[in-house]
């Protein structure tokens, strides 16, 4: 069986959408966990009482573990490959998540969430890792956008499932069994997932004296990659804001049912699985695999969104809210396909893991500081109007980064 992703084009390789299949049930399932503190942060805040400031510290609780763990991954699923690590860090998330649920103290879940986080980040360089390795690069864009999926439809099934269980059982029972659920996943993950022929080959020529430091460095002389990475930090930050604060937002201000508004989010995260396909899709058939002019539509949208959003009033429709939430999510939680395509192809390929893990660890601090600045905001202000705003003057900037990026490729 011939297994290098370079033969795609004119032999497809025989099992390699099979292959996408273990990478993307790995990333749905550490999603389903990762992101269960978005819907359940209303239960959290309840039981722990918290403000709103610190439930934006949960979320950036865990993407401070994947900005430490997501350079270090990239570097080892480059010199071992995708196939162990996806058993590692998904044992990772799924034991730090059900020992979270056995705390009270708000300082402890802090600190175990950062532990979970390093496995949540550190499935994305291993993944994706694997998607560079198995497709062409025409292909690329469609097979990580599918790979990406895997993030918000985890994301919506912690709405559809965990939500209303945790709300009849409690967030801590149902937490604990999914952590069970994700742990038997990476087992499976493990067991049938194959990294290439080629990858093996490339791992025995490697230097095994080769430097990670000189590596990290030249990735931060990068400038293209650098920049993408900066424009990752304000889409990502917004992103995960969005999930963190829909379900509060439209329950606590706008007056919608709680079950209501967690269908919203997995209305939202709809809008993301299909955009991190169909955004793929647009970049390699209409674009020829021009990934920036895409990032550019998916701001603009986010822009336009967030601004909307800003200023809807107590009481606004709900079949309003619906398709508003669905474009809000397609754009700024659809991107993530786009942004991995451009960090792990702006590189050589035997440095696609570390470039990948490189991005996500810079755009993680997106992640890490907006979410609780918002909290922080709504605590102030006792509104929402100035948060959404400020996502919406975060898109302003990308925009600039964007074009700036644009002019020094071209």
């Amino acid at each position: 069986m011939r297994n290098s992703a370079v033969q795609v084009e004119n032999d497809p390789i025989p099992g390699h959408w099979r292959m996408l299949f273990w990478l993307v049930l790995a990333q749905i399932m550490v999603a389903v966990i990762g992101r269960s503190l978005g819907p359940l942060s209303v239960l959290i805040e309840e039981d722990l009482s918290l403000t709103k400031a610190q439930v934006g510290l949960l979320p950036s609780a865990l993407f401070l573990g994947q900005a430490i763990s997501s350079i270090p991954t990239g570097f080892f699923a480059d010199r071992f490959g995708s196939r162990p690590l996806l058993f590692i860090f998904t044992a990772c998330l799924g034991i730090s998540f059900f020992l979270m649920t056995i705390q009270n103290v708000y300082g402890l879940v802090l600190l175990i969430i950062v532990m979970g986080g390093i496995g949540y980040g550190g499935m994305h360089p291993t993944t994706n890792r694997g998607i560079i390795y198995w497709y062409s690069q025409n292909q690329r864009g469609t097979a990580m956008g599918i790979k990406q999926m895997g993030i918000t439809f985890g994301s919506a099934l912690s709405a559809i499932l965990l939500l209303p269980l945790a709300e009849t059982y409690g967030w801590r029972i149902v937490v604990s069994i999914a952590c069970f659920g994700l742990i038997a996943a990476g087992v499976i993950a493990f067991l049938f997932y194959r990294d290439p022929v080629e990858v093996k080959s490339v791992e025995k020529k490697k230097d095994t004296s080769e430097n990670t430091f000189t590596a990290i460095k030249a990735m931060m002389r990068h400038k293209p990659l650098l920049l993408i990475s900066i424009s990752a930090m304000g889409i990502n930050g917004s992103q995960m804001t969005l999930n963190t604060y829909l379900v509060l937002f439209t329950h606590q201000q706008l007056g919608v049912n709680l079950v209501l508004a967690g269908f919203l989010l997995v209305i939202s995260e709809v809008g993301g699985s299909l955009g991190r396909i169909g955004w793929g899709l647009i970049s390699d058939r209409v674009f020829g695999g021009e990934r920036l002019k895409v990032m550019g539509i998916i701001v603009i949208i986010t822009l336009c969104a967030s601004t909307i959003v800003a200023f809807l009033p107590v009481g606004t429709p709900y079949w309003l809210l619906v398709p508003l939430f669905f474009l809000f999510g397609l754009a700024v939680s659809g991107f993530n396909g786009i942004w991995m395509n451009l960090a792990s192809e702006l590189v050589p390929k035997e440095q696609a893991g570390l470039s990948s893990g490189f991005s996500i660890s810079f755009g993680s601090l997106g992640v890490i500081l907006l979410p609780p600045i918002f909290g922080l905001i709504i605590d102030q202000t006792h509104s929402y109007t100035f948060g959404w705003l400020l996502i919406a003057f975060i898109m302003v900037l990308v925009m600039l980064v964007l074009k700036h990026l644009h002019k020094i490729k071209d």
